[in-house]
């Protein structure tokens, strides 16, 4: 399967030693997003087959594509940099791996390693710690750079939940900075007018911009009848938008639309919530109404608030969603006072399904085995489970759910929904002769226990090596999800099956486990980090074993970002997965 640049640039950042989202902004910075640029193209005449992600040595020249060319020929030959420097960098680029990775290499070597560690130093250069000259030594001339390869590393950490990771910022702080923040040259002063009136926000959640227009970013929101001051009143055609200062000291720009010079008047004194019926089922949606005394004040904004929002979410205008079994309240507050009104929302949830971690177990006689069987959804207001055995000469099973075969044979288990009966599954149990104590042996790093196999070592998992560690006289063979026979090169991974045999009898079917392998193909790597991220965003879901895969922590419980956290880790290289 060909390698996408995703997996590129996390093997180079293993390499470098460089944040994978680090290279994957400076790439987006260079060559841009599309990646169609002609520094990558590997079509340029007189330079086919070489690449340059990351514009290296791609000085600016008068020729036509100068600087193309430029970087090209630093790709070939290091611009006749020695022996020693090219073999450090992977050069000649000549391809897309060893272009991302060798271009990975230079700039961490030439200079996050030696100061210069965030994309302001690169283009600013103001640090000399690890010494040298100052203000010389620039990656980029793009003024802009910096700014916007922030914004695209941090869309990177936001687009895998690791915002609230804990970070280390490198900032500079200059002598003799302004008070008031200097605005942006694009900003005219001839559109405002000096001003210092005292103003209110009458609208809810207003956003107050580095800029006057939308296209700038936000740096705060003030809410209905917010204190502020105009210091520059906007007079320009057009959308008009005033510049403010908050009672906290931020300074940014406010559309007018949204400023008033009157306060308010008429507070809201009392709030009374209702609603036809308090107990909803899960997914059900209803309206809440409210009354807001005096009439008068009416028109006051309210915000609304779930004390859960996992079990009943609120939108601003009293709609509510139920999501999960459970209580909650909901209130109603008005904007700038204490004043609120509250209501307890109580959400049920019916049975849906059953699942069912195997739904055939080989066991051996005297053998137990604990059947683990959970309703759907997970917070169903009843989620007990009964068991119906076929063949209770066979075996039997308890109201925990653990079966103990008895004797050699066949039986089926229905497992039903107590509060449902009609929703049902089953499992097949065969039961064979009892294994004696030292007919199978399991030797270190494989661990054994119940009808799973752990322990498997991800980066020596053929089936060859799997079975030296394996002792028996019995038949053995081990086969994939769909119970086609590996060979011994074949690996082995999540859902495979060590099958134990007598004569051509199955006598005993075992499960491996490869904890961080989610897809079943032997392998961790980015593919697992797609599968796993789908099941927890609920947009594909997952098999109870490659679930079981997926608990990198072994806490028993589904699989959530941490472990996906740690899935990633992993194959950057920072912490290996414990089998």
């Amino acid at each position: 399967m060909e390698e996408t640049y995703a997996d590129l640039i996390l093997k180079a950042a293993i390499t470098s030693k460089v944040s994978p989202y680090h290279l994957a902004s400076r790439i987006k910075q260079e060559v841009g997003p599309f990646l169609s640029h002609s520094s990558i193209s590997g079509t340029v005449e007189g330079f086919k087959g070489l690449y340059n992600f990351y514009n290296i040595g791609a000085t600016s020249s008068a020729e036509p594509m100068g600087a193309i060319i430029n970087g090209l020929k630093y790709a070939r030959d290091g611009k006749g940099a020695s022996q020693e420097t090219k073999n450090k960098y992977l050069i000649p680029w000549d391809n897309k791996e060893k272009a991302i990775t060798g271009g990975g290499i230079f700039i961490g070597s030439s200079y996050i390693n030696v100061g210069q560690n965030t994309v302001y130093f690169q283009k600013f250069h103001v640090t000399d710690t690890k010494g040298g000259e100052l203000f010389w030594h620039q990656y980029m001339t793009n003024v802009l750079a910096p700014y916007s390869e922030s914004k695209s590393i941090y869309q990177g950490y936001k687009n895998n939940g690791l915002i609230d990771s804990p970070m280390h910022f490198i900032i500079p702080i200059y002598n003799n900075m302004p008070e008031i923040a200097t605005s942006n040259p694009n900003i005219l002063e001839s559109d405002y007018q000096t001003d210092n009136t005292t103003v209110y926000s009458n609208g809810s959640k207003v956003n107050i911009r580095t800029g006057p227009s939308t296209s700038y970013e936000v740096i705060t929101q003030v809410n209905q009848w917010d204190k502020m001051t105009r210091i520059g009143k906007g007079i320009q055609n057009g959308e008009k938008w005033d510049k403010v200062k908050l009672e906290n000291g931020i300074i940014g720009y406010i559309f007018q639309n949204y400023v008033t010079e009157t306060a308010p008047i008429m507070p809201i004194e009392q709030i009374h919530l209702k609603i036809d019926n308090p107990i909803i089922s899960k997914g059900e949606k209803a309206k809440i109404e409210i009354e807001i005394l005096p009439v008068e004040a009416k028109d006051n904004k309210i915000q609304w608030s779930s004390s859960d929002s996992s079990i009943v979410m609120v939108d601003n205008l009293g709609n509510i969603t139920a999501l999960r079994a459970g209580t909650a309240v909901i209130t109603a507050k008005a904007e700038g006072s204490d004043v609120k009104g509250t209501i307890s929302i109580q959400v049920t949830s019916k049975v849906t399904g059953i699942e069912l971690e195997e739904s055939e177990i080989y066991l051996s006689v005297g053998e137990t085995y604990s059947l683990n069987a959970k309703v759907q959804p997970e917070d169903a207001d009843n989620p007990n489970i009964l068991y119906k055995v076929e063949n209770e000469d066979v075996l039997t099973i308890n109201e925990n759910g653990i079966i103990t075969a008895l004797i050699e044979g066949n039986s089926k288990i229905q497992v039903i929904s107590e509060e449902n009966n009609n929703i049902q599954t089953e499992c097949h149990v065969i039961v064979t002769r009892n294994l004696g104590e030292n007919e199978i042996i399991f030797q270190e790093p494989l661990k054994h226990q119940e009808i799973y196999i752990t322990g498997i070592p991800d980066n020596n998992n053929t089936v060859s090596e799997i079975k030296k560690n394996i002792i028996t006289n019995l038949e053995t063979e081990i086969v994939n999800s769909k119970n086609e026979a590996l060979s011994n090169e074949d690996k082995v991974g999540t859902n495979c099956k060590l099958q134990i045999k007598e004569n051509e009898n199955l006598l005993k079917s075992y499960e491996f486990i490869l904890y961080g392998d989610v897809n079943g193909d032997g392998r961790i790597n980015s593919v697992d980090l797609l599968v796993l991220q789908r099941h927890i965003l609920e947009l594909q879901f997952l098999e109870p074993i490659y679930q079981k895969a997926g608990n990198i922590n072994k806490n028993g419980k589904k699989p959530t970002s941490v472990d996906l956290l740690l899935i990633q880790r992993h194959i950057l290289g920072l912490k290996t997965i414990e089998q």
